[in-house]
């Protein structure tokens, strides 16, 4: 099979993450704000981790972070990830605050370079039509 006639995965949006996924198409970066304890949380959700509350706005974050955790993906059952092996893949951990976790493909690092707590900014990637994804590109620093 021809790598030009792959198609990224995609994700499908719910009445929950189209925020989420309309910012990501503008270039922003938004995750759900508690308004009852003011913290941030990934993946969004009804309901608040910490104190419960179902009250919540969205809100732009940074977009910069470190690298929490990672793994280095050789092999894949998916063609499309396949092609691109080997990537990393990690859990980038927000200035806005400790705890707050999301996933992405690191960029602008060798697998073998890829270190804890490196400095990430997130950029965007648009797979398809519809669809506009996070990514972590590593800056000095």
């Amino acid at each position: 099979m021809s790598t030009a006639s792959l198609v990224y995965p995609h994700p499908v949006p719910t009445s929950l993450t189209q925020p989420f996924w309309d910012g990501c198409r503008e270039h922003k970066l938004v995750m759900q704000q508690c308004t009852a304890c003011n913290r941030m949380r990934f993946y969004p959700c009804e309901g608040c981790p910490h104190c419960r509350s179902t009250e919540y706005r969205w809100t732009e974050v940074s977009g910069r972070g470190s690298l929490y955790s990672w793994i280095v993906v050789h092999r894949s059952v998916d063609p499309v990830w396949q092609a691109k092996a080997p990537f990393v893949t990690g859990i980038v951990e927000l200035e806005e605050g400790k705890g707050v976790l999301v996933p992405g493909i690191i960029l602008g690092v060798a697998p073998d370079a890829v270190r804890a707590d490196m400095k990430v900014q997130v950029e965007f990637e648009q797979t398809d039509a519809e669809t506009t994804v996070p990514r972590w590109r590593v800056v000095p620093g």
